[in-house]
Parts: structure tokens; C-alpha cells; sequence
């Protein structure tokens, strides 16, 4: 079906919610699947709400998501393909056009106060879902809906219908919270002579509370997992999984065989309930699956626009720190703190630090003996340092650790950290014999 033609049609209110990169990621996969395009369709007829920030926020967030579209608005107001402009707010005068065309055939009237109401059939509206099934709406009562208000703008149901016939799309795919309005865009198609799209509605997205997720619930921008440091694959896979699976359990599923896979039928009825402890678990399964290239890549990228200047820092020593930090990252966000006492000569020292290891009365002798020990080395690595502060220890005839908690937060400034001896050898003799003298200064 090389002939499916789909859209995602957001309106820019500020985020890009979870529900909204849903639908776009399954419009995606569809046309994907089948061979077919996909349009990108910026709804921001809502002068009041609609900003450019925020519709650079629904790029950005596709982008991200890694969902290309095939035809539509691009950065500037511009438009990708031959149908364009696909910006509502750009298209009025068809609009105009259409309403025009439903005036002269009595299809639509005016009202007194100068707004346009379409005329509602009277019969039953008939709803062919290609997931929910086949649903028929009473519209014997149904009020003639206004189409265009008084102040001479378009209602969304009528430029969503107008939209939908001009841009050939052959398949509707949205949230289930559209369903009710379906009857009535089948409706204006009819009336425009036109035959409707295929429509299918995908469940909601609940919160752990059972309700719909609105924009306030945690997790309902993807922005938040981009701010946070989740890695995009794994966000993109826990989407596919909130109402569709590939019905043998996995949960792990790259997105080449989603999109092989992929098709209406399998989309569950029943609402997907999110469920932020098995995005996070996910995310770690994507996490631990990273090739070192792309740790190190994913890492440098974050760091920077989190606003630290690695290109100040050799870069030998950046990658060395990476690697002995990463076994503590769960997500993005981690890696300022773990890394900041590496790049920071002037670091601070955490509370454990200050107020138990660096108080201990033999604090500053042990750390005066292993300054000694560690200047006298001529072979910097992580098994001679090792061997030397278990020597001291032996020596003594104290526990290592009674070693270890002061070298670590003499170096670093925390009670906590990746491997001791690995992260000495990273750090260098010169930077830590330094450092153990700046904190014996401190004691």
C-alpha cells in the first residue's frame, strides 16, 4: 500500500505530550510499514496559544524521537513537498474556499450573528473504525455544528476535514478522545462530495491513577526525558509499547522490526497505562547495550549542553573519566554530578565527607602518609596504587577502608565513587598528589 498517506497534526501549545508522540510514532510506523508518506501538519490557527517557541518544540521533540516526516511544515514556516504551506494559519483562503462550496449547495448556513453552521444529517452517523470496530452515533438531536465563527475564522473540525481532503490522506490515525467527533467529519466529507479517510483511534494514555494523562502528570512531556538524559531509542520503544506489542513478550524490541511488524490490527482496545519504573528499566536495558563510541558520543553531547566546556579538557583525560563513571549513570542527568569533581579543581566536598572521613582524628596523618606513598611511585596504575595503599593499611594494621574513605574524599570530595584505584590512575599523579595537599590545607 505504497499509497498510504497519514499525518500528525499538532497544535503548539508549549510541549509536545506523550500522548501526541504516540500518535505521531504510530502514523510513523504505518506509513513506514507500508511504504507510504507521512505529513507533518502544524494546527495553529490558535493565534492566542500558538508561539514559534512552541512549535520549535514539536520539531525538536520528532527530531529527537527520530520520526522523519515525508511532507509538511518545516522550521520558518515553511513547507517540505508539493501540498504545502502545512501550516493552518497559512491556509485560509482555502478554508474560504470550501466553506463557500458547502454555502452554495445548502450543505451550510448562516447564522444570524454571522458565524456558519454546517447542516448535521439527520441519519445515523456510521463510524467504520479500523480498531475500535463499527460504531454508530444518534444524530438526531446533534446541533449543527459552527464551522466558522463570526470574526471569520475556521473551527478545527471543519480545517481538519478540509486539511485531510487536500492533503490525500488516506488514513486517519489519532486518540480515541477524537472518536466522538468522527461522525461528523465523515459528514462534512460527504457533503463536500468527497469520500472519507479510514479512520483508526488508538487507546488513551492513562497515569498510575487510572485517568488520562494530562500535561501536569509526571512524564507527559517529552521534554522531560530529554531534559533528564533518557536515551531517545529507549523512549521511542516504551511508546510503541503503550497499546501495541509484538505479542511474545519481549519488551526489548529495536525499532526495524516494530516498523516490519507494525499494522492497526495489533493495536490493543484497551487503554495503556504508563508506567514511569518500566521506562526507566528500559531505558537501562538501552544503556547497558551502548557500544563505547556511542557512550562516549551520547555523553559529550549532554555534558555540553548542560553547559560544561569539555574542549578546554584533554580529550584522552575526558574519555578515561567516561569509562569509570559510566557504571553509575542510569540516565543523562547523572552525569554532571559524577564527572564534576574530575574536571573541577576547585570541587567541594559533600556533606559525609566533611562531617565523618575528613573528622576522624587520623584523617590528615593517613592522608600525609599516602601523599608520601603515591609521590614516591614511579608506575602510575590502578594495581600499583592498590598494592600500596593495602600496604599502608597492613602496615598499620587497620582495614583498607580506613585508607580508601579519606584518599576518596581527599580527591574527589565525595563518600562515594566509581573504582578507587581506577579513578586515581585516570586522575594522574600530579592532579591527585595536588589535590590530597589542597584538602590537607582544609583539615
Amino acid at each position: 500500500m505504497s499509497d498510504v498517506r497519514v499525518r500528525f497534526a499538532p497544535s503548539p501549545t508549549g510541549l509536545l505530550h506523550i500522548g501526541g508522540a504516540r500518535t505521531a510514532l504510530f502514523n510513523w510506523l504505518y506509513a513506514r510499514h507500508f511504504g507510504g508518506k507521512l505529513i507533518l501538519r502544524i494546527e495553529d490557527t490558535d493565534t492566542a496559544r500558538n508561539t514559534p517557541e512552541a512549535v520549535a518544540i514539536i520539531f525538536k521533540g520528532l527530531r529527537w524521537l527520530g520520526l522523519d516526516w515525508d511532507e509538511g511544515a518545516q522550521e520558518g514556516g515553511g513547507a517540505k513537498g508539493d501540498f504545502g504551506p502545512y501550516y493552518q494559519s497559512q491556509r485560509m483562503d482555502i478554508y474560504k474556499k470550501y466553506v463557500d462550496q458547502l454555502l452554495a449547495v445548502d450543505k451550510a448556513y448562516q447564522d444570524p450573528d454571522g458565524s456558519v453552521r454546517f447542516r448535521m444529517p439527520r441519519t445515523p452517523g456510521v463510524v467504520k473504525d479500523l480498531i475500535c470496530g463499527e460504531i454508530t452515533f444518534d444524530r438526531t438531536h446533534e446541533p449543527d455544528p459552527t464551522i466558522f465563527r463570526k470574526d471569520g475564522t475556521p473551527v478545527f473540525h471543519f480545517v481538519n476535514v478540509v486539511d485531510d481532503l487536500e492533503m490525500k490522506i488516506t488514513h486517519v490515525i489519532r486518540g480515541e478522545d477524537h472518536l466522538s467527533n468522527t461522525h461528523k467529519h465523515i459528514a462534512m466529507f460527504e457533503a463536500l462530495g468527497a469520500t472519507p479517510p479510514q479512520y483508526a483511534h488508538i487507546p488513551l494514555i492513562l497515569n498510575p491513577g487510572g485517568s488520562k494523562m494530562s500535561k501536569r502528570d509526571e512524564g507527559a512531556s517529552i521534554g522531560e526525558y530529554m531534559d533528564q538524559g533518557y536515551l531517545p531509542e529507549a523512549v521511542r520503544n516504551y511508546l510503541c509499547l503503550l497499546g501495541w506489542s509484538p505479542k511474545d513478550n519481549r519488551e526489548v524490541i529495536a525499532i526495524s522490526e516494530v516498523v516490519e511488524k507494525f499494522d492497526l490490527p495489533q493495536i490493543n482496545r484497551g487503554n495503556a497505562r504508563f508506567d514511569i519504573n518500566k521506562l526507566y528499566w528500559l531505558n537501562g536495558e538501552y544503556w547497558k547495550a551502548l557500544t563505547a563510541e556511542q557512550y562516549h558520543a551520547y555523553a559529550k553531547e549532554y555534558l555540553t549542553q548542560r553547559g560544561v566546556d569539555l574542549s578546554k579538557i584533554d580529550a584522552a583525560y575526558v574519555t578515561g573519566v567516561l569509562d569509570i563513571v559510566r557504571e553509575k549513570i542510569k540516565l543523562g542527568r547523572d552525569l554532571p554530578d559524577w564527572v564534576e569533581p574530575f574536571f573541577n579543581e576547585e570541587f567541594s566536598y559533600d556533606e559525609k565527607s566533611l562531617t565523618v572521613t575528613l573528622k576522624e582524628p587520623e584523617a590528615k596523618s593517613r592522608i600525609e602518609k599516602l601523599s608520601a606513598a603515591f609521590g614516591g611511585l614511579g608506575e602510575w596504575s590502578a594495581v600499583k596504587l592498590e598494592e600500596t595503599l593495602k600496604a599502608l593499611a597492613a602496615g598499620d594494621g587497620v582495614k583498607v577502608g580506613v585508607y580508601v574513605h579519606p584518599c576518596r574524599a581527599g580527591v574527589a570530595g565525595r563518600a562515594v565513587g566509581p573504582s578507587l584505584y581506577h579513578m586515581l590512575e585516570v586522575m594522574g599523579k600530579e592532579r591527585v598528589l595536588a589535590r590530597l595537599q589542597r584538602t590537607l590545607g582544609k583539615l
